[in-house]
């Protein structure tokens, strides 16, 4: 198959890049810019937000492909499950740091009396 990313609506999206896009889902505005899907940046609305982290993931692979160029289908796959691997250890991080800050701050919020015992 002939390379054809970077041509918009025009390019042929291969079959085998037609999956579920972790890094889009995300780091999805972020993704966006250094993917030239600038339609990711929908993203930083409240609310919508959400709905549009779902509509990159599913979309992700399809948009990054017409909007930029790639040298290859393997090139951008690796591309793409390093934004994967990086949104997820993000995401694996914050979870853990914002238990850990509940953990924390529910006993002190306790003892000065912010919310009831």
């Amino acid at each position: 198959m002939e390379n054809t990313s970077g041509q918009g609506k025009d390019s042929d999206v291969p079959s085998e890049i037609q999956t579920w896009n972790w890094g889009a889902f995300f780091l999805n505005a972020l993704w966006g810019l250094f993917n030239r899907t600038y339609i990711a940046l929908l993203c930083v609305i409240p609310v919508f937000g959400i709905l549009m982290a779902f509509v990159l993931g599913f979309k992700g692979n399809e948009w990054a492909w017409q909007n930029k160029h790639w040298k290859s289908i393997e090139q951008f796959q690796r591309v793409q499950k390093r934004w994967a691997i990086v949104g997820i250890i993000l995401f694996l991080v914050g979870s853990i740091l914002s238990i850990f800050a509940v953990k924390i701050l529910l006993p002190i919020l306790k003892i000065f009396q912010v919310i009831p015992k």
